[in-house]
């Protein structure tokens, strides 16, 4: 038998395959599925390179399934390729299952989740760039639907993989029409992808989607000319099946038994081929990467210091012990102090510009290939990336995130640069850690435990420098809190983190001086949070607690705390509660009464 009747025969079993799923679970998106049959076959069976055995080997091909929703066909080529065992196909979507109605890396061959559209192109090019500076042999290829093309995050990490020129990056656009309720934008205008795609510095190949040697012949030229390549398929959705094909109203419908029995019909028999053998090993490559240290040599600080410069100290400290760490950037490292990373490992920096949303998606390609990469940007940009931010939950990825210029204490710059919402976005997500330090010392140690942590960590830094409070050694393990003053005669607890921090130990030397005691509490793991040290400084304090925050009134510090008290205190939260303006950081920090002052009127409240 000849490699194009193989292949074509593969295509027609991962058909059959994706139609007895998802009709036997009763959900699912089989149509999407049929249109991209002859690219999985020829992707998985005639053109990627792999070790069924080992999904981590360092010379493996990668492929990210962009356009999740086609989940089912990808299980089918995976049980096709010998990863999984044909009997789990008729898992499909059951909870007791890893085969997901999207990916998600529950199952080891997958290194991010997808489906959120838009975001496998971003994922993609981290990937390519972390095997390029990994010396890996392998390549990424990236399977798009042309619906979600609309997405500005696929033209984001279009122009980047194009600076960075990802030769060994290819995206495969499934251009089949329909899209969820409408035809897509271009329908199938291949011209008009392609002219995009040009645009930003791509090599296009059109191809006729289920001609088997269109789309070898494709591949071949895919990143001959040093770019990456984007091969645009004109496809036809539910290929395959007479009244599925080209129809709308079909999106994410399984076939009946009735309709799944004629579909076969159409289809014919199960072709008979062990489409295994077909699989190509992996050129031999070792993993350049060691396991790496997290501990490094803390800066002494002698003044007052921005707890975003300790950041920038202590990222590059961590650069020299730790090969794995990279630095990605929205084109603030001068202030967030990244630079300072940049300056001293080139080669493991990379410049994402203004687009937020394809720095976090490469940052999580990169940690899918095992790297340590930490971003930032100012605390409020961060928000235009929080899908992503979402499925880098959702993905299990080890990324690092940092935002700056944080609350109204950043000053005259005005409200669109003062991030008041980024806590309300971190702490709903499961897993993530948030670590908001009081000073420089608690930075970098803040910054050594996020290093330490298999997860998502959101560190939150300031502006203004802020006095040292603590010692070079002191350490900050995530979960924890520090009581930075206590006495037996204190009358109320103030919980607070970063810059409140200092306005909260103005207010308890001011309060001193008229006999009044207060408890203060550094609340610096936002989450998790100290559950157990705030609940008994609470108690000990006649249970009247207050929480100052820079920070608008919802899904904070203060929202943690109430939270974690249950009921079993009386709770005075001190935050931002309207739309600040420019101003000075004093200034502004009185105005919206998360002063020193306004502390001292609340704890005589209490």
């Amino acid at each position: 038998m000849n490699r194009i009747a193989a292949l074509e025969k593969i295509a027609t079993r991962l058909r059959v395959h994706s139609l007895r799923m998802t009709t036997q679970a009763g959900s699912g998106h089989p149509t999407t599925c049929l249109s991209m049959a002859e690219l999985a076959a020829c992707l998985f069976f005639g053109e990627m390179r792999f070790d069924p055995k080992d999904p981590e080997n360092w010379g493996n091909d990668e492929l990210v399934l962009s356009k999740g929703h086609a989940a089912p066909i990808l299980w089918a080529a995976y049980a096709e390729a010998g990863l999984i065992p044909l009997s789990e196909l008729m898992g499909l979507r059951k909870i007791s299952s890893d085969l997901e109605g999207h990916p998600t890396p529950r199952m080891p061959w997958i290194k991010a989740a997808t489906g959120s559209l838009g975001q496998g192109l971003s994922i993609g090019a981290g990937m390519a760039a972390a095997m390029r500076l990994g010396r890996s042999p392998g390549r990424v290829f990236v399977v798009m639907g042309d619906g979600e093309c609309a997405e500005g995050s696929v033209w984001e990490a279009a122009n980047a993989a194009a600076y960075f020129k990802l030769k060994n990056l290819c995206a495969i656009v499934d251009i089949n029409r329909l899209g969820q309720s409408d035809p897509t934008m271009h329908q199938r205008d291949t011209a008009a992808f392609a002219r995009k795609f040009r645009a930003f510095g791509w090599d296009t190949v059109t191809v006729d989607g289920h001609r088997i040697e269109a789309i070898l012949a494709a591949f071949k030229k895919a990143g001959a000319n040093g770019r990456p390549t984007a091969i645009l398929a004109r496809t036809i959705k539910g290929k395959g099946v007479s009244f599925t094909e080209d129809k709308n109203g079909w999106h994410g419908k399984p076939l009946k038994e009735d309709e799944l029995r004629a579909a076969l019909e159409e289809l014919g028999p199960m072709p008979d081929i062990d489409a295994a053998k077909l699989v190509h090993p992996p050129k031999k490559a070792s993993r350049p990467l060691s396991a790496g240290r997290c501990d490094f040599d803390r800066t002494a600080y002698k003044e007052k210091t921005a707890t975003r410069l300790a950041y920038g100290n202590a990222l590059a400290a961590l650069g020299k012990v730790h090969d794995g760490v990279v630095v990605l950037d929205g084109d603030v490292k001068n202030s967030t102090y990244a630079d300072k990373f940049f300056e001293a490992f080139p080669r493991r920096s990379f410049q994402s510009f203004i687009a937020e949303q394809n720095m976090v998606g490469m940052g999580m390609g990169f940690a899918a290939k095992g790297y340590v990469p930490f971003m930032a940007t100012f605390a409020a940009f961060l928000t235009r990336a929080h899908d992503q931010v979402r499925m880098a939950a959702y993905s299990f990825s080890n990324i690092k995130l940092c935002g700056s210029h944080v609350g109204v204490s950043i000053g005259e710059d005005g409200p669109s640069q003062m991030g008041l919402e980024d806590l309300a976005i971190f702490r709903p997500i499961p897993g993530c850690v948030i670590l908001y330090p009081g000073d420089a010392f608690a930075a970098e140690a803040c910054l050594e435990e996020a290093a330490k942590y298999k997860g998502m960590c959101y560190i939150r830094t300031t502006r203004p420098a802020t006095p040292l409070l603590y010692s070079k050694d002191e350490r900050f393990p995530i979960g924890g809190s520090k009581v930075v003053r206590r006495s037996e005669a204190d009358k109320v607890t103030v919980i607070a983190a970063g810059i409140t921090l200092v306005e909260a130990l103005k207010a308890h030397d001011e309060l001193k001086k008229e006999g009044i005691g207060i408890r203060i509490v550094d609340a610096y793991s936002v989450q998790p949070l100290d559950r157990e040290n705030i609940l008994k400084n609470a108690a000990e304090t006649g249970g009247r607690v207050i929480v100052v925050e820079d920070h608008f009134e919802g899904g904070g510090l203060g929202d943690a705390v109430a939270s974690a008290l249950a009921g079993k205190a009386v709770l005075a939260h001190l935050c931002v509660r309207e739309l600040p303006r420019s101003g000075k950081p004093d200034e502004l920090m009185d105005r919206y009464g998360i002063s020193a002052r306004h502390i001292v009127a609340a704890v005589k409240e209490l």
